[in-house]
């Protein structure tokens, strides 16, 4: 019965996403009013640096990156093409994987302008901000794949996708408290994913904190788990994962242009034991 609850709770999350609509998306939450990347000590550079920061500390290597849960977004690999030869991106959803795909074709099929993202991280790793199309080609040149996932699969991804050793890293970014009905559900996504990472192999996860729903689209509120800072350490230590560091962005009150309830983001860095 519990499992058969588990599973219809799945299947009510994943009709949520059936409204999703990513060029609305990426307008509430990636355009320059609220991605304000010239402001310090805003979310969009806090996020960035600690990606930054991550995937430039020396420990943090190997050949394959996969983004799990990419959505419609490529922030959260722009630091990690420096590192990683191979980026797989993946998404539930098609309509992201074909927003991912029209960025990477090169061809004016994006609904967003990634410019000033790339401008950013490029500052980051001490260069001009006039090398964002380096940064741009070399992005492009290391995506190997868009691919469907499902984090709820005891097999996430198709067996071909990856080499058997798993990949070395993995990024997600607003993805497992975004697709899970529940805590369980959120713990037992995460043991999930990290069947697709080698031991010793380096989990980046970026989450909301308190958070109980937010929006795909205009009109679409879609639940999410509103899980605590306890709660992430404890569903990791659970799922096989040493814990590295835990970084907290506190939101400022007045900062809700995203029409939702959080009240915290949350960075973690950990390690498949």
């Amino acid at each position: 019965m519990e499992e058969k609850q588990a599973e219809n709770g799945v299947v009510a999350m994943a009709n949520c996403y059936q409204g999703f609509d990513p060029a609305t998306y990426l307008q509430i939450n990636y355009s320059p009013t609220p991605a304000d990347l010239e402001t310090k000590d805003s979310l969009e550079p806090w996020k960035m640096a600690c990606l930054h920061r991550a995937f430039t500390e020396g420990d943090v290597s190997g050949e394959l990156l996969v983004d799990i849960g990419s959505g419609p977004t490529l922030y959260q690999v722009m630091s990690g093409c420096e590192v990683f030869n191979k980026v797989i991106l993946t998404d539930f959803l098609e309509v992201n994987r074909q927003e991912l795909r029209g960025w990477l074709q090169d061809e004016g099929g994006c609904s967003l302008d990634w410019t000033p993202y790339l401008q950013h991280v490029c500052k980051l790793e001490g260069r001009q901000p006039s090398a964002w199309t380096e940064k741009a080609a070399k992005l492009r040149q290391v995506i190997m794949d868009i691919v469907p996932i499902d984090v709820h699969s005891p097999q996430p991804l198709a067996l071909d996708v990856l080499p058997s050793a798993g990949a070395d890293c993995l990024v997600s970014c607003y993805c497992l408290e975004s697709v899970s009905p529940d805590l369980s559900a959120f713990t037992r996504a995460l043991g999930n994913i990290g069947r697709l990472l080698r031991p010793g192999g380096h989990l980046l996860l970026i989450g909301t904190l308190r958070m109980s729903y937010y929006f795909g689209a205009h009109g679409v509120k879609i639940p999410t788990v509103p899980v605590n800072e306890a709660q992430v350490c404890a569903s990791l230590k659970e799922t096989g994962y040493t814990m590295i560091r835990l970084e907290v962005y506190k939101l400022p009150p007045d900062l809700n242009v995203w029409g939702d309830d959080a009240s915290d983001v949350f960075f973690v860095k950990a390690m498949k034991e």
